[in-house]
């Protein structure tokens, strides 16, 4: 049945009919969560050799450098060049960072707020106005890094092959216009990887702004959930056609390759905006974690060894995901009320409801003892304007609680859906 083609009797006999599945499983209290892309166990255990991994006398020396002292601030040059490998740019353009990504891009912002960056005429902070490119549906922690930094956030359309470039392009010619985030392989939460033509229109496009960034978070690079994943080009490579290397600051990590509280981060940025990075880098620290990152070399070795581990995470993963488009389609499937992604890769399945259902589907669902991620959070300032979009991540639940949790989630959706259009 298709609810908008169902008469009102019919729609009253529905939500009677799911009201009490909801009841029930209300009755159950239950404690539920599908709100945050975290690894599960099973996943962390299979780095646990990392934690066993001992170094005998001697094994801490590498690239010549005693692993246990200061040092190496821009992280080891065998580091420097897995992730470079990783990323397809050169060593030299690699900065090795601590476990998290994420501070990297706050400290890449800090440091373009206060100093500015290579082509940066003067610090951010001193403009009088500061907006910034928000993909959305995107990352609730990308935003909040430039609302709390000051800047106006400017909502942008997503479409099934990045970013609306047309909205970028008109937009980005506003010089009060700095940059614009992308996670532009398995984007989160759509999943959708961005286009050859997308790449090359942000590489291509003019700016407003002499310094305008393109926050490239490649979080997801190596995540592939199908056994053809999607293929990204090199951003470095078309913006050396353009001569707009500066434009683009690419960071990932292992978070989600072995432990998400104790992994490597990584920085690769133009040759100048690596400099210019350097210099304060200098200063905020002596180093980061060199064991951890020779533990990693250890373990991982190079992109072959990040493949192998990729396809063990792949095994564990591909069937919740399964499970979770199978209860969409079962439940959802033909009702005329939702739409979803289809995910290769990356952690998350974007689903769009009816205008004005998305909260109170948060909420339903709440109440039944399933958490999701807020209504509302993938997009800037919380505040979806049509009240649609959820972001589901299935992966941190076990299977079993992944079914019942799925199934609340579409009870919730429906009669969302239903208390709408009655």
């Amino acid at each position: 049945m298709r609810y908008d083609q169902t008469d009102r009797a019919g729609l009253l006999r529905e939500r009677e009919r799911l009201t009490s599945e909801f009841e029930a499983y209300r009755a159950e209290g239950l404690k539920l969560d599908l709100s945050r892309g975290k690894p599960a166990a099973d996943q962390l255990d299979l780095s646990t050799d990392l934690l066993n991994m001992k170094l005998a006398p001697g094994e801490w020396i590498a690239d010549g450098f005693d692993c246990r002292n200061y040092g190496c601030p821009w992280g080891l040059p065998s580091m420097r060049r897995f992730w470079g490998e990783l990323l397809g740019v050169p060593a030299e353009q690699i900065i090795v960072g601590g476990n998290s990504s994420l501070a990297l891009m706050y400290g890449t912002i800090s440091r373009a707020m206060l100093f500015g960056l290579a082509d940066s005429p003067a610090p951010w902070s001193t403009e009088p106005a500061r907006k910034w490119l928000c993909p959305a549906p995107g990352y609730d922690r990308h935003f909040a890094i430039t609302e709390k930094m000051g800047f106006e956030l400017i909502p942008v359309d997503m479409t099934s092959t990045g970013p609306d470039m047309d909205q970028v392009e008109k937009l980005a010619l506003d010089p009060t216009v700095k940059g614009i985030w992308c996670v532009p392989k398995y984007a989160n939460p759509t999943g959708i990887t961005y286009s050859e033509e997308t790449c090359r229109r942000l590489a291509s496009m003019k700016t407003g702004a002499p310094d305008f960034t393109v926050m490239w978070d490649n979080a997801y690079a190596v995540h592939d959930l199908a056994d053809e994943g999607d293929e990204l080009a090199n951003i470095f490579n078309l913006a050396k056609e353009y001569g707009t290397e500066d434009r683009f600051i690419c960071f990932s990590s292992t978070s989600k390759i072995t432990f998400p509280g104790a992994g490597v981060s990584a920085m690769a940025a133009s040759p100048a905006n690596i400099e210019a990075a350097k210099k304060y880098l200098a200063v905020e620290t002596i180093g980061y974690d060199k064991l951890n990152q020779l533990r990693h070399l250890k373990y991982l070795k190079d992109a072959a060894g990040v493949k192998r581990q990729m396809a063990r995470h792949k095994a564990l993963l591909e069937g919740k995901f399964r499970v979770l488009e199978e209860t969409l389609e079962r439940d959802l499937g033909g009702l005329g009320i939702a739409e979803w992604t289809h995910p290769k890769g990356g952690y998350f399945v974007s689903l769009d409801l009816p205008d004005g259902c998305a909260m109170r589907t948060y909420e339903l669902a709440k109440e039944a003892g399933v958490t999701l991620t807020p209504a509302g959070a993938t997009f800037p300032y919380g505040k979806d304007p049509r009240d649609r979009n959820l972001r589901l991540a299935p992966t941190c639940c076990p299977v079993g609680d992944l079914m019942t949790a799925a199934s609340i989630l579409t009870v919730a959706a429906r009669l969302a859906s239903l208390e709408k259009l009655l």
